[in-house]
């Protein structure tokens, strides 16, 4: 069981949280509750679970994570990697999907969603989910717009970060 902050795993998961220069490097970011580390195994891109003590102690089963090995970690060290003010006590390292812009492009009946210097996590979020409900081929960004592996979109995504392919585009105008 880890049971101190300063310990190296966990000093990185924090720093996958607070920036995205580190996610891009490492080609990871951090999803937060049962529903999203579940989507992740299910998609095949959760890379590490962390599971607090007393989530471990009541309910955490090995095979519901795709079999993903997992460290328990002890409630007040999970509470300090975690971004939500009352966390699940599930919190799991996941593969950055990625799509080229050929992709979303060759779909027959594309429907396309633009972003434009799109600035706000949870708005991110929630379009996500609505570009999902609305059967949309994919969502291209500016580069300028919000980092789609930010805590916040990730979990206001609620999972459509896995289903909904989309690109960051250096010049949007080119792509239009």
């Amino acid at each position: 069981m880890i049971t101190s902050q300063t310990n190296a795993q966990i000093k990185a998961v924090i720093r996958l949280q607070k920036s995205a220069k580190e996610r891009r490097k490492q080609k990871l970011f951090v999803a937060e509750g049962i529903k999203l580390v579940t989507e992740a195994a299910s998609y095949g891109k959760l890379h590490k679970l962390y599971v607090s003590e007393t989530m471990w102690e009541e309910e955490v089963k090995d095979d519901v994570f795709g079999g993903c090995g997992y460290d328990v970690v002890a409630d007040k060290v999970f509470a300090s990697m975690s971004e939500t003010v009352t966390p699940q006590g599930v919190l799991g390292l996941v593969r950055m999907p990625g799509y080229e812009l050929e992709t979303i492009l060759a779909d027959q009946n594309r429907s396309i969603l633009l972003l434009d210097d799109l600035r706000d996590p949870g708005n991110l979020g929630t379009i996500m989910r609505t570009a999902e409900g609305a059967g949309m081929s994919g969502v291209i960004l500016s580069r300028e717009s919000v980092d789609l592996f930010n805590p916040k979109v990730v979990r206001s995504t609620m999972g459509a970060i896995f289903r909904v392919p989309f690109y960051y585009a250096e010049d949007l105008a080119e792509v239009i």
